[in-house]
């Protein structure tokens, strides 16, 4: 990344970050005078896949002025889209990550926000319990990026929230995000970012526990890094199969369903290259629908998994049917499988 483009991307992330911050005071005004809810249950939902068990686990919601970051899309436009939907700006925003048991391996997409990214987040791990696993049992972590609401699970009060992983990254994000240098030019707005990453993963580098790839690259049998960047010079989405069944877990490939599958080449600011990402989503649009495949999106409405087709100029999510017959299996109580 060149000098200028980071600036560039700096200077959109620090837009993004004062849109975020004023969307909270509004939306701390209006929760004065919301009605009382009650607690909602535990964020998991299982499904199989071929002999692979998934289950989707949410970290919680946020309220993100979605509307005020999309670009490459005129205002008009985007609120149309939503409204389409049913949508209304400040709509909350779900951080969802994924587990995969093989039978051998516990393998983790993505950790959540933790405490980097509101009061609303932060519940990975006790949703995590909720499903019958324990943070000690998860074998890999599969970064897909290392921006903030995807890393910010990994440290809890200065220790390893999974002790006994092995974290893998692409080589880029890592280089982009724990170099010092980098925290020490960032503008003041910018450095929780980078601090957010290093205190992260850090640890675990100084521990020995990170594998760093700059190509695609096998993780366990069945679970395969594909680099995808543009949104981060490193972001990568995690291809899963099983037997003759396909999920891809796309990470920051997209934001926004209402908007961004009608018209894929909609962008967001946090891009780091929205040209390189809007290319990458298309093509993986195109991919998932003609090969019906699953995908898994951090960022859709809980739990984010379904199947694409094309509709007209763009695309339409269908999200997996609930089954309990060794389909779709969610908060249904009971122990998780045991690895084989």
């Amino acid at each position: 990344m060149t000098k200028t483009q980071l600036r560039n991307w700096m200077t959109s992330l620090m837009l993004g970050a004062a849109a975020i911050g004023g969307l909270a005071m509004t939306a701390d005004s209006a929760q004065a005078n919301a009605p009382i809810a009650k607690t909602a249950s535990p964020g998991w939902y299982r499904m199989q896949l071929g002999d692979f068990e998934i289950t989707a686990l949410n970290d919680g919601t946020a309220a993100l002025p979605m509307e005020k970051l999309l670009t490459g899309s005129t205002p008009a436009k985007i609120d149309a889209a939503l409204a389409k939907a049913y949508l209304k700006p400040g709509f909350e925003t779900s951080v969802n990550a994924f587990l995969i048991n093989t039978g051998s391996k516990l393998v983790l997409i993505d950790t959540g926000a933790g405490t980097l990214f509101g009061p609303t987040l932060n519940k990975l791990v006790t949703n995590l319990k909720a499903s019958g696993y324990q943070p000690e049992q998860v074998d890999e972590i599969c970064i897909t990026h290392m921006h903030n609401d995807h890393v910010g699970g990994l440290v809890a009060n200065g220790k390893l929230v999974f002790p006994n992983a092995t974290v893998h990254a692409h080589k880029a994000d890592a280089d982009f995000w724990l170099s010092a240098d980098n925290l020490a030019k960032a503008p003041d707005a910018m450095k929780d970012f980078f601090k957010g990453a290093q205190g992260m993963l850090n640890p675990y580098v100084t521990a020995g526990k990170t594998k760093w790839f700059d190509a695609e690259a096998d993780i366990v049998p069945g679970v395969h890094a594909i680099p995808a960047v543009g949104h981060t010079p490193g972001h990568t989405i995690y291809v899963v199969t099983s037997k003759d069944q396909k999920l891809v877990l796309w990470g920051d490939l997209m934001h926004v369903g209402a908007v961004q599958f009608p018209d894929p080449s909609v962008t967001i600011q946090f891009d780091s290259d929205s040209k390189k990402a809007a290319a990458e989503r298309k093509k993986d649009f195109a991919d998932a629908a003609k090969s019906g495949y699953f995908v898994g999106v951090a960022h859709l409405p809980f739990p984010g998994i379904g199947q694409l087709r094309t509709d007209g100029a763009g695309y339409r999510f269908f999200p997996a049917n609930f089954g309990s017959n060794g389909g779709v299996v969610t908060n249904a109580g009971g122990a998780a499988p045991a690895k084989k």
